[in-house]
């Protein structure tokens, strides 16, 4: 699949890049990582995800992201005693 065969919308992946490197349709010419904006050529190859694996990707993001808030919170607690 293509670039410009998606919807506007879709997340996706380019082939070769990690796991983590999760792309949204943005524009006819862009796409989104996170919430930077990234030119795209129209025939870039793309590899669609499935409702599973957008709800997968971000429920490790969000476990990664409280884990970083535990740490954080501990190291406040900690340094304060």
């Amino acid at each position: 699949m293509t670039f410009e065969k998606l919807q506007i919308g879709d997340y996706f992946r380019i082939p070769g890049i990690s796991f983590s490197g999760v792309y949204r349709k943005a524009s006819v010419s862009q796409c989104s990582l996170n919430a930077l904006l990234q030119p795209i050529r129209r025939g870039t190859p793309v590899m669609l995800l499935s409702r599973k694996e957008v709800k997968d990707y971000f429920a490790a993001k969000y476990d990664d992201l409280n884990m970083l808030m535990n740490l954080s919170h501990a190291e406040t607690h900690r340094c304060t005693k």
